[in-house]
């Protein structure tokens, strides 16, 4: 992706607060805002999702001043009509970290640092989410404050994949912008660079992270899906990426379409086989593999109530935050069970299939799925995390996300005990087993794709 922004396309992050005992200081928007509309604006304190990072503090400062009428839209207000054709490059927004010249942005720990000098994994694929969504106003936005605006939901994730550790001690820049429109639907691409600071006077930006989000429009009234502004690229590398994204989506629409008959028929064989020790796990205990593990005994499960500090602002819970804890909770079991600290890999397909609100009551439950030791250098350890809507009152309980985690472990963790070795992971049941056998197969196909999407 370009990555070259005009400055009204970046925005930059600083710390709120300087020291722990220090009191907000008055919100920082662009040079270029215009302080007279900032004074009626309404204070930063009142906007959702306030328990967030200076990120996300920034994009609500940029949202509020480039779009103030979307804040108090009128509620009866007609639908847009006239659909406009923009351009990859008007939507393009920089995020950047300075994380080498803020001190207390970098001492942050609670937001950014992990235990390991790192940024926290779960917190930037937070701010990627709410990135995305900043980046789908921008491309929507019809310039007609009398329209009413749309309702635009993180329909789901294509992909995140960590391609090197991102350090807390050097500058971040997150840039990302509108790849592909159809109807209703818009796929961002964003990426996460740091610098590369050689021997030399030169320093170059590498790619550390990629991620692709599908954002779906809805008419705020209705509810109902909504045509969206169209997208012409123009840059040889924008027509390239709009071609890929256009062929994932009939990939995607193919798969939702095919014979489930044929390939249940197809996977018997590997049911049995997956399913053979597990039988001896259950029958005669003492002869199983001790290099092999119950997938049911590598899981783990946590709770929690949907709070209004967590929403966005059509006041669902933001998907960014679901996202962050499904990270947290999936590296926590890769950590239990691998026994050693595990190395973010990436995160595979992940679809919304329904929203949660303010006070439901959430419950993560994740497990490993299986895991690959053909590479002793770089065993995976794939992990799965379903998030579960559950309505006691009603004795009712809903799948709301779904996500795949790859983990592999530290080299330096693992370098320190000699003979280490990742486990099996065993299914004991056939509804197991066939969601191992998905998840290998999704993995298949992602391969074969990322081969066939490389530009020749």
């Amino acid at each position: 992706m370009d990555s070259n922004s005009s400055p009204s396309n970046t925005i930059p992050v600083v710390s709120t607060l300087a020291s722990p005992l220090e009191s907000p200081p008055p919100p920082a928007l662009n040079a270029d805002a215009d302080s007279s509309s900032s004074s009626a604006r309404k204070p930063i304190t009142l906007w959702p999702g306030m328990y967030h990072s200076p990120v996300t503090d920034a994009l609500w400062e940029a949202r509020a001043s480039i779009f103030e009428e979307l804040y108090d839209p009128e509620k009866d207000g007609l639908p847009q009509t006239e659909f406009l054709t923009r351009t990859p490059s008007q939507s393009r927004t920089t995020i950047l970290y300075r994380f080498s010249s803020d001190y207390s942005l970098r001492e942050l720990r609670r937001i950014y640092r992990d235990l390991w000098n790192d940024v926290r994994i779960g917190k930037l694929v937070e701010e990627l989410d709410a990135l995305a969504g900043f980046i789908t106003v921008k491309h929507c936005s019809d310039d007609d404050s009398t329209t009413r605006p749309l309702l635009l939901v993180t329909a789901s994730v294509d992909r995140i994949v960590l391609k090197k550790p991102i350090s807390v001690e050097v500058d971040l820049k997150m840039v990302g912008s509108v790849i592909w429109v159809g109807r209703s639907s818009m796929d961002i691409q964003l990426e996460v660079t740091q610098s590369n600071e050689a021997e030399s006077s030169d320093v170059s930006d590498s790619v550390a992270l990629t991620a692709n989000f599908i954002f779906v429009a809805r008419d705020s009234k209705t509810g109902k899906a909504s045509q969206v502004n169209r997208l012409c690229p123009e840059t040889e590398l924008e027509k390239f990426l709009f071609e890929k994204s256009e062929a994932r989506n009939k990939l995607r629409r193919t798969k939702r379409g095919g014979d489930r008959r044929e390939l249940e028929n197809a996977e018997v064989n590997r049911l049995k086989t997956l399913l053979a020790e597990g039988r001896i796990f259950s029958d005669m205990p003492a002869l199983a593999d001790r290099d092999s593990i119950l997938l049911r005994d590598t899981r783990l499960e946590n709770a929690l109530i949907c709070h209004p500090q967590q929403r966005n602002m059509h006041g669902r819970i933001f998907g960014g935050f679901l996202m962050h804890r499904a990270f947290e909770l999936a590296f926590s079991t890769a950590y239990a069970f691998a026994g050693l600290v595990p190395c973010f890999l990436e995160v595979d397909h992940v679809d919304f299939l329904r929203p949660v609100v303010i006070g439901d009551f959430l419950r993560m439950k994740s497990c490993v799925l299986y895991t690959e030791v053909e590479n002793p250098e770089q065993p995976l350890i794939y992990v799965e995390v379903v998030a579960h809507v559950t309505r006691p009152e009603m004795r009712s309980s809903e799948v709301s996300n779904t996500f795949y985690f790859t983990f592999t472990v530290r080299p330096e963790a693992k370098a320190i005990k000699n003979g280490f070795r990742i486990r099996n992971v065993v299914p004991a049941t056939k509804e197991e087993a066939r969601r191992v056998l998905a998840r290998m197969d999704a993995e298949v196909l992602k391969r074969v794709d990322d081969q066939e999407s490389m530009p020749q």
